[in-house]
C-alpha cells in the first residue's frame, strides 16, 4: 500500500495521499459494518477502494476484524491467498 502511494505521489502531487485517505475510509466503513461487504472466497470479504483500483480484503474473527491485504485489483489477484 505504501509503495503504491509513493508511486501515485510520483505521478501527481497529492495523489498518493488521496490513495491512503481512500484506503483509510474503506477501513472505517469495514469497521462500522463488517458484514456489509461481499464474501469473495471462504471467509474473506472485499471492500473496494473508491477512485483507485484497490480493495481491502478482510475476515471477521470472533472479536476482531483482520485485514488480510490491500490489493491491486488487476495485478496477481491471488497473491494474498497464503495469508489466510
Amino acid at each position: 500500500m505504501l509503495e503504491a502511494a509513493r508511486y501515485y505521489e510520483s505521478q501527481s502531487p497529492q495523489l498518493g495521499v488521496d490513495l491512503l485517505e481512500k484506503v483509510e475510509s474503506a477501513v472505517r466503513d469495514v469497521r462500522q459494518n463488517p458484514e456489509r461487504w461481499p464474501v469473495i472466497r471462504l471467509d474473506i470479504r472485499r471492500r473496494l477502494v473508491h477512485r483507485f483500483p484497490y480493495a481491502v480484503l478482510y475476515r471477521i474473527a470472533t472479536d476482531e476484524i483482520v485485514i488480510v491485504a490491500v490489493m491491486h485489483l488487476h495485478r496477481r489477484p491471488d497473491y494474498w491467498m497464503d495469508r489466510t
